[in-house]
């Protein structure tokens, strides 16, 4: 063999080595711009978001996360269930750095946390009562024992601003943090403990009725309201805000929040988002 020919093949040896150290290197630098970003969905609010820690998470949300990351390609999204009052504390602790549920804005949160101007859905304020409690509207509550709801959510905000505006109608609205699960609520509403309870209709309360039997039954909407995601307030997730919040925007535009209301609650619920 020629010493021509062999520096030959050393030199396309050493070009193609190089081309893969230079290939490897790319793919390592690409694998660590992209950021993992942990997310906390309702475990137990059917339709809106199902799914226990180590179940991949089912729902109008998770499919909305999904089709946001897509559009989203710098981070990785990883969602798990959480209950309502994990959710919260792990967003505000930097466990998660976003959560989603159903969430309002709200004071509270908007001074806790990061929350893009685009919703992510829209939910129907319901009261469930007993089939026989005469419960139809908001005044209907005066005098009755209502199920403690979220200090500082969306709800108490609710409840709140209708009591202003409706001092002759007294109602008597506590503030809880303890997270028991919807389910459990609306037995205590069937069982007598409480009276009424005041929720959106996204969380699968009305499945909860029907697969358990329950002798509770829902109003026709007393309000409706926007729904957001919830993002764990630091600087770094300014951009990640900003970028959901444009993800949203084009996902509302090119009716894919639409189609995926269709197909979880089977209604447009885009209409009402204002």
């Amino acid at each position: 063999m020629s010493s021509i020919k062999s520096t030959s093949r050393r030199s396309f040896s050493l070009t193609v080595a190089g081309v893969a150290l230079a290939l490897a290197t790319a793919g390592l630098s690409h694998a660590e711009d992209v950021r993992t970003i942990k997310i906390a969905t309702a475990a137990e609010s059917k339709p809106l978001s199902w799914g226990a820690i180590g179940v991949e998470p089912q729902g109008y949300e998770p499919d909305v996360l999904k089709a946001i990351n897509a559009k989203l390609p710098q981070y990785k999204f990883v969602m798990e269930g959480a209950a309502d009052i994990a959710q919260e504390t792990g967003l505000a602790t930097g466990k998660y750095d976003i959560a989603t549920g159903g969430y309002y804005r709200a004071p509270a949160r908007e001074k806790q946390f990061l929350i893009p101007e685009s919703p992510i859905g829209a939910s129907l304020i319901k009261i469930y009562s007993r089939k026989d409690s005469g419960i139809n509207e908001m005044k209907d509550l005066v005098g009755k024992k209502i199920v403690p709801v979220t200090a500082g959510g969306g709800i108490y905000k609710f409840a709140t601003a209708w009591q202003e505006k409706n001092p002759d109608s007294k109602i008597e609205i506590t503030a809880s943090s303890a997270g028991i699960p919807y389910p459990d609520r609306l037995k205590e509403v069937e069982n007598g403990k409480y009276d009424a309870l005041v929720l959106p209709s996204n969380l699968g309360e009305q499945t909860v009725i029907d697969q358990q039997k329950l002798e509770v039954k829902a109003s026709e909407p007393v309000a409706i309201n926007n729904t957001f995601v919830l993002i764990h307030r630091s600087e770094e997730n300014k951009a990640l805000s900003e970028d959901i919040d444009k993800a949203l925007k084009e996902l509302k535009a090119d009716g894919t929040l639409a189609k995926l209301s269709q197909k979880w609650f089977g209604e447009d619920i885009t209409t009402y988002m204002k």
